[in-house]
């Protein structure tokens, strides 16, 4: 730290410091929380004793953030998780700002205010259930079923498909010497692409993987950002895997590992194989979906105050880029995914909701089964059963909140990932808290602003008592 703030020159203004921001939030505003050193100009005797002050000029504090972070849907995300592992990003897709961003389980942040001792240090290592890892923005994770949305609109901007062109799904897909199963014994008869979304039809997808191929599938993904960063205001993003001929070809070394194999696409189709993201690429991905194909940049900070003036300036606005898709192709997408929660995968848990929503349910194998084998959780360790997910938005019609959720080794998406999104759309669209949580962290009172502007949380200097690693704390005041 000390090398690079002298190589930035800036070293002056850290004299007499003791905090410096390091992960998270802390770390990629530091600029803007440090605020600026005191100094005094004094006469001193021939004995270096202090005679009198000449000069003085204060310290001054680093300015606010104003974060995006619902702060009660924060607190249902992470009481929706339990005791589960697992994490749940929540975006407002006109924005990109972030909404909710839990990640389970996780620590007391006050153990490392003092420095962390290391009875502690190597208990927080050593846990299997990784509460260090920030699951949000490094955790990767293959996307099952949530994946193939975005491999039906690449289809149709590429146009490999059509909306109306239907296969027949006998409940496999043989592809060379292999049988690739469906989850749906016997298959699922006629299958069109609204059809292949509502019922999750393996086999659709399949073919479809492997009639537009590798290159032109890692291309189509790609526009997503699935495999790159999103951008987002927090240090440490994984990348994740978006696979191709080009990126094996960097990750193995023998050249009979770095040759790509046909029957390796087929999997690609369903989100298995080497797909491994980040559920924050997910939620983006699907805010980008809702709102219509512009890229918004991820943040968690949605404006810096001024500490003097009060005055608040927006950290991003713009979007990012425009992917311009055909409306025609969205609301093909769109009905499809409002059948998944009508008559699909997830009508039991939205039966009855009040509101109009799109979501897929998605299953993500963690161990690779034989091919003749069928998979059986109840034989399984728990820590090899199958991931759960879910993406969602709502309102369907004009969405404002979009939602990944993952619950590790939790089986089915619809069992365990989609009643999580509805706990939280019931409170953000409807204003229906948890009966189970406790008393609301930040009621609205007369006379506030408005709700978006009281749901705020504000980090300030000096604050101590940040929710998560993921959000951080304010850095110490500048001492004389």
């Amino acid at each position: 730290d000390v090398e690079a703030m002298e190589e930035a020159g800036i070293d002056a203004n850290y004299k007499g410091s003791e905090h410096i921001g390091k992960i998270g939030l802390e770390k990629t505003y530091e600029k803007e929380l440090h605020g600026q050193t005191g100094f005094e100009r004094v006469e001193v005797d021939a004995g270096g004793r202090a005679v009198r002050t000449l000069s003085r000029v204060p310290s001054q504090s680093g300015n606010n953030l104003i974060l995006s972070l619902d702060l009660e849907l924060q607190a249902i995300a992470e009481a929706a998780l339990g005791d589960r592992r697992g994490a749940v990003v929540a975006i407002e897709p006109k924005t990109g700002d972030i909404l909710a961003f839990a990640s389970k389980p996780g620590f007391d942040p006050n153990l490392f205010i003092d420095g962390i001792d290391q009875t502690n240090w190597d208990a927080l290592n050593t846990d299997l259930d990784r509460p260090l890892l920030n699951r949000p923005l490094r955790g990767t994770y293959p996307p099952g079923s949530t994946f193939k949305p975005f491999m039906a609109i690449a289809a149709l901007t590429t146009g490999k498909r059509t909306p109306e062109m239907a296969i027949r799904d006998p409940g496999f897909f043989n592809y060379g010497n292999h049988t690739f199963r469906d989850d749906k014994v016997g298959g699922h008869g006629t299958v069109d692409m609204i059809k292949s979304i509502s019922v999750s039809c393996d086999t659709y997808y399949y073919q479809l993987a492997v009639d537009m191929g590798i290159d032109v599938l890692s291309k189509a993904i790609g526009q997503w950002g699935f495999g790159s960063l999103t951008g987002i205001d927090l240090d440490g993003e994984a990348e994740g895997v978006l696979p191709s001929p080009a990126w094996k070809q960097k990750r193995f070394k023998k050249p009979a590992q770095q040759k790509w194999y046909s029957g390796e696409t087929v999997s690609i189709g369903i989100g298995q194989g080497y797909n491994n993201y980040t559920p924050l690429q997910l939620a983006h991905a699907t805010a980008t979906l809702a709102n219509g194909g512009i890229v918004m940049k991820p943040k968690l900070v949605k404006y810096i105050e001024d500490i003097k003036s009060g005055q608040r300036t927006p950290t991003a606005t713009a979007p990012v880029r425009n992917l311009n898709l055909k409306p025609e192709h969205l609301e093909v997408i769109k009905r499809g995914l409002a059948l998944v929660n009508i008559e699909g995968t997830g009508a039991s848990v939205f039966r009855g909701a009040g509101y109009t929503s799109g979501g897929k349910t998605g299953t993500a194998q963690v161990i690779a089964i034989k091919q003749n084998e069928k998979y059986d959780e109840k034989k399984v360790k728990e820590r090899f059963r199958d991931h759960a997910l879910y993406m969602a938005f709502a309102p369907l019609e004009s969405p404002t909140i979009a939602v990944a959720i993952i619950v590790e080794n939790g089986g089915f998406g619809s069992r365990s990932a989609a009643p999580i999104a509805r706990t939280l759309f019931d409170y953000y669209l409807l204003g229906k808290r948890p009966k189970d949580l406790p008393t609301p962290l930040k009621p609205v009172e007369p006379g506030d602003e408005d709700e978006k502007e009281v749901d705020e949380e504000v980090v300030r200097e000096g604050d101590k008592g940040a929710d998560r690693d993921a959000v951080g704390v304010a850095a110490v005041p500048p001492k004389l």
